[in-house]
């Protein structure tokens, strides 16, 4: 019994390490702490995180190979370390003020780039999660590009939110562009990554003329966006007292749209 729960946990937590938004992870803390008198801080938290989810997938997935995504968080944020610590004052606070554009763009960059050399980085974790037998079917892999996709198109709105503010607004910690815009852009990265398997395996099931659920409404993937709009409201209403009127809106909109897209059909 003891035996039999141990294997469960370490199942648990070996699919928990498969899962591509936890790889992610690194560049997700790092874009959403970094700012002005942060920049130290917030790249020892992605590079701690990274060291730990390396080894955590050395150790639980022992026969888990190296990811694309692994090795550019391992050598973006220690190369980020040793700028950090060698830099003058002058270059420490252009890295406060930028670093986050910086990673965004980066990891834009590696989406759009492994996809350019049809190896979308999350098929990588989709492979070690699926039956080798469907590794090659169109599907499998359109689903994987339209995934990884997602998250590069997350990461530029987070970048271009995050220059706007920089070079626009001057003012980095502006709510809006420094958290709002680019926490909603990783939630919609997440939601879709969890909602789009499920509708592509209910539409190969169709195609195949075999039983299976009803693929998952539209609605399902924008729940969790809905409902961030009213912790926005709130935040907006407690941040920026001048628009008092626009966090009440999204508290009010917030609460309806939730209500309305959960409402069953």
């Amino acid at each position: 019994m003891k035996a039999e729960g141990s294997a469960t946990a370490r199942g648990a937590v070996a699919g928990f390490l498969e899962n591509p938004v936890i790889g992610m992870a690194p560049w997700i803390i790092f874009s959403l702490v970094v700012g002005p008198g942060r920049f130290e801080i917030a790249v020892v938290l992605a590079l701690a995180t990274t060291i730990v989810l390396v080894a955590a997938g050395r150790i639980i997935n022992r026969g888990s190979s190296w990811k694309l995504l692994e090795i550019a968080d391992l050598v973006f944020f220690t190369i980020l370390a040793v700028v950090g610590i060698l830099a003058s004052d002058d270059t420490r606070r252009w890295l406060e003020t930028y670093a986050g554009e910086v990673s965004n763009i980066a990891l834009f960059v590696i989406a759009f780039g492994s996809m350019a050399l049809r190896m979308p980085f999350t098929l990588q974790y989709a492979r070690e999660r699926v039956d080798p037998a469907y590794w090659d079917k169109p599907a499998f892999l359109r689903t994987n590009y339209l995934i990884t996709g997602a998250w590069g198109l997350a990461f530029l709105v987070a970048a271009v939110a995050g220059a706007y503010g920089d070079l626009v607004l001057h003012n980095p910690n502006n709510i809006w562009t420094g958290w709002i815009i680019q926490i909603l852009a990783i939630v919609a990265a997440v939601r879709f990554t969890a909602w789009y398997p499920d509708v592509a395996r209910a539409r190969a099931l169709r195609e195949a003329g075999r039983p299976g659920p009803e693929p998952p409404r539209l609605a399902g993937m924008f729940v969790p966006l809905a409902g961030l709009l009213v912790p926005i409201g709130i935040a907006v209403l407690i941040f920026d007292g001048n628009m008092w009127w626009l966090g009440v809106a999204l508290i009010v909109g917030g609460g309806m749209l939730t209500k309305r897209l959960t409402a069953p059909h």
